[in-house]
């Protein structure tokens, strides 16, 4: 009975009176009811990810230039995906490594907000948020890091400088830009490679150090305020971001960062397995079947539900170093479309790979689809 003259009273009050942000709303029995401001108009991860549906890779760009990287070489890119239906673009951007040292941030992680490379991308975002669709923006081939991570203070610190730098700079830019902090985790962090230099991705060092850097990346993001504060942010899992080691990274909320309640967290992860299937130097006779894939992406399904966190696959495909034809076939476009079926079926969104090379989902000039593979993903 106290609950309910408490809700009758409370609508009384709703009802007869407009309340200024800094007033409350007392009961009879002296509790009280803070009438600030509800984040409601910020969705969650679940949300967004959800929203932004279907999307692709603007790959071998601001990550390594062996695509053009100005915004009038990307923007055609951009057109025929939008044209074509897609809902957001991830934008892998390489910031204290490759270039021939021609870097975005220097050593220390201090980003110049000044250098050509920076402003084309600065462009390139802002087009992309003006046409109402998301942008993830990602730290991408960062060997310096993941090769050499020790745990140490150094690398701590020169991480968090240059998430810093990056959300500070971008504070203010709509909900509809995502941060990714840490592409594909590998090397000291955690790296199938059969007898590589590098430790497995199960090893509980290395499983520690990929949590720990995305952990160092993601409190850079949430301590510069503004938009950032319910900005959706990404982490990866290691072994280059192999979904088959999402519970290994991430056993449980507690293993997350903000513990398991940040709403506006989500996970990523890639898939090209089996890479004698998707691999460049793959073969079609290697395809495994459909419910292969299926069933991968059940579990990674299966797993996020008992971490309460969305999922987006941020990378998958089928590449060809030098047998192209294999990719158009009904077969490969099958495996898209498959991909794409299932995660979206499982309240997922994809990023499916295109690097305008081995694969390849553009024409050189951007203005159609190689193979058919993208209508068909979208059919």
């Amino acid at each position: 009975m106290k609950n309910k003259l408490k809700f009758l009273t409370f609508l009384i009050l709703l009802t007869s009176c407009a309340c200024t942000e800094d007033e409350k709303i007392v009961f009879v029995d002296g509790d009280t009811l803070d009438e600030s401001p509800v984040d409601s108009e910020f969705p969650s991860a679940k949300e967004v990810v959800l929203e932004m549906g279907a999307g692709f890779n603007l790959g071998n760009t601001f990550d390594n230039g062996q695509n053009e990287t100005t915004f009038q070489a990307s923007k055609p890119v951009l057109d025929l995906y939008i044209g074509a239906g897609m809902t957001h673009v991830r934008i892998p951007t390489t910031w204290m490594d490759r270039f021939d040292g021609d870097h975005i941030a220097d050593e220390n992680g201090n980003i110049n907000t000044s250098h050509p490379r920076f402003l084309e991308l600065v462009q390139l975002i802002d087009y992309a948020l003006s046409q109402d669709i998301y942008v993830v923006l990602n730290t991408h081939h960062e060997s310096w890091l993941k090769d050499n991570y020790d745990g140490s203070e150094s690398y701590d610190l020169k991480f968090h400088n240059l998430w810093t730098g990056i959300a500070t700079y971008f504070k203010d830019r709509s909900n509809h830009l995502i941060f990714e902090v840490l592409n594909e985790p590998e090397g000291n962090l955690g790296e199938f490679d059969g007898d590589g230099p590098f430790p497995d991705p199960t090893d509980a060092t290395a499983i520690e150090y990929t949590r720990h850097i995305n952990n160092v990346g993601y409190e850079a993001i949430r301590a510069t305020g503004g938009n950032n504060s319910t900005r959706i942010v990404m982490v990866g899992v290691n072994s280059q971001g192999n979904a088959l080691y999402i519970d290994e990274v991430y056993p449980n909320q507690i293993s997350l960062p903000g513990q398991g309640s940040d709403d506006y967290l989500a996970i990523q992860v890639h898939s090209y397995s089996p890479w004698d299937f998707c691999g460049e130097i793959g073969s079609n006779a290697a395809f495994p079947g459909n419910s292969f894939f299926e069933q991968g992406i059940q579990d990674v399904s299966v797993h996020a539900l008992v971490l309460d966190v969305a999922i987006n696959y941020g990378e998958f495909g089928v590449g060809r170093e030098s047998n192209q034809s294999e990719r158009n076939t009904p077969l490969v476009r099958g495996y898209y479309k498959t991909v794409a079926d299932a995660t979206l079926g499982q309240s997922m969104s994809y990023t499916v790979w295109d690097d305008r090379g081995w694969f390849r989902l553009v024409n050189d000039e951007a203005t159609d689809f190689s193979f058919n593979i993208v209508p068909t993903m979208l059919d």
